[in-house]
């Protein structure tokens, strides 16, 4: 059996880094990368960032899809990958904590009125403006899982006030959770800052539709770290030349990289970043070189995703 590395992608960590970090914590494994294939038929794990449907197709013995990140939706929902094929994902910390930190960044800088000092600064105008106290600002998560989880109790113990939403009922101490669509409206209602961070299924696609964008509190900010599917982008524009919310940040977007000719690039109300909330993985390849050994020995896999519910 051998495990092939091929990310997919570019700007990022190479096949050949991930596959000396993952040597490094498997020296006996057999580990391979695009340009050093040898016979597919060995190969019975793949990890990846995103699949290449056609590699897929060469590999006969394909028993595991590892992603080397949390989103999923591209491998679940990929018609190329037969259904005996097993998907893991990752929950690394390091990736989930740089992700509470864009979320921290970018309500602290509304939060402080950075924008209108930066604009100010440029007309050499001094205007002290009072800045928002924390004790009475209101953020909503709107997903807890973990990372999730791990935005609201940083969120938490900085004094704001954090009110949580998940599909299914989540407690988390000093936290007010809420669960099921149904309280999804009023919820929106009272957070000055949502950070969305629910992963991509059947039934949070569109999740932020018109209905959805307008009940949100007028001038809130909406910020985006989960899936760029979530939002209706069309609506989402519509709904800031309205007000409701008064700004949206997106680390994702439903095309990336984003077309230059989209008009989410030139709204002035939307703040974009590449996609780069979460960046490093920390010690996550202890997990994928732990999925090989155990894809092995026919053991329980570590993070296993439901290719039914997509997560």
């Amino acid at each position: 059996m051998a495990l092939l590395i091929e990310t997919g992608m570019s700007g990022w960590m190479t096949d050949a880094e991930i596959a000396e970090q993952v040597r490094d914590q498997f020296p006996q494994a057999d580990i391979r990368t695009p340009d050093a294939i040898g016979n597919p038929d060995e190969i019975t794990m793949m990890a990846v960032v995103g699949l290449n449907p056609e590699r897929v197709a060469q590999l006969p013995n394909l028993r595991l899809v590892q992603k080397l990140g949390a989103g999923v939706e591209t491998i679940v929902r990929n018609p190329a990958l037969p259904g005996h094929v097993r998907v893991t994902r990752l929950k690394p910390d390091a990736p989930a904590r740089e992700i509470a930190e864009w979320f921290l960044a970018y309500i602290l800088r509304a939060h402080r009125n950075m924008p209108m000092h930066e604009a100010e600064q440029r007309m050499a105008a001094w205007t002290p403006v009072e800045p928002k106290y924390t004790p009475d600002t209101v953020v909503g998560v709107f997903g807890l899982g973990h990372i999730g989880a791990r935005t609201a109790r940083m969120l938490r113990d900085l004094g704001f006030q954090v009110k949580g939403w998940s599909r299914s009922r989540k407690d988390i101490e000093g936290i007010d959770c809420r669960d099921g669509a149904a309280a999804l409206p009023a919820l929106l209602a009272e957070c000055d800052h949502v950070c969305a961070i629910l992963p991509s299924t059947p039934e949070t696609v569109g999740l932020f539709d018109a209905g959805l964008l307008a009940a949100m509190k007028p001038g809130s900010q909406l910020l985006n770290a989960g899936r760029g599917d979530l939002i209706d982008e069309t609506a989402l524009m519509s709904a800031l030349d309205a007000g409701t919310p008064g700004h949206a940040v997106l680390d994702v977007v439903r095309e990336e990289p984003l077309p230059a000719e989209s008009p989410l690039w030139r709204h002035p109300r939307i703040t974009i970043t590449p996609h780069v909330s979460g960046w490093h993985l920390g010690d996550a390849m202890k997990d994928v070189a732990e999925n090989f050994r155990r894809l092995g020995a026919e053991e329980p896999l570590l993070h296993e995703v439901d290719r039914n519910r997509g997560y």
